[in-house]
């Protein structure tokens, strides 16, 4: 019998591969995305104390308020712009991307396409 791939499972077994690598600190920290069926989030995270500096999300009102008639990479885009001003405001200039296990196109890279527009430096 062929059983079919679980394709989460192997976007998980990916992005915890390339955690061994990536890191972030209070200077520099890791800016996380997560892409659901419907929605995308974006967070800065200091994984030296485990806390999120800023996060932001299509599920959010305000966000979700600029998002009328717009598709789901155009909705990206304004998730990592949201993320990259939240960071810039408490004082972050540079992370170091974590695309999550996905691979770099479509909604991923344009949440990180939005925060680089932000200012964010990675």
């Amino acid at each position: 019998m062929i059983k079919k791939a679980d394709k989460n499972q192997i976007r998980k077994n990916r992005h915890r591969r390339t955690r061994k690598n990536i890191y972030g600190t209070a200077e520099r920290p890791r800016l996380n995305v997560y892409r659901s069926t419907n929605h995308i989030y974006a967070q800065v995270i200091d994984d030296t104390c485990g806390h999120t500096l800023a996060a932001a999300s299509t599920v959010e009102a305000e966000i979700k308020a600029k998002l009328e008639g717009c598709d789901k990479k155009a909705a990206a885009k304004i998730v990592g712009l949201e993320a990259g001003k939240r960071a810039l405001d408490k004082g972050i200039k540079a992370v170091v991307f974590d695309r999550g296990g996905y691979l770099y196109t479509g909604r991923v890279a344009q949440v990180a396409e939005g925060a680089r527009e932000a200012g964010l430096e990675f």
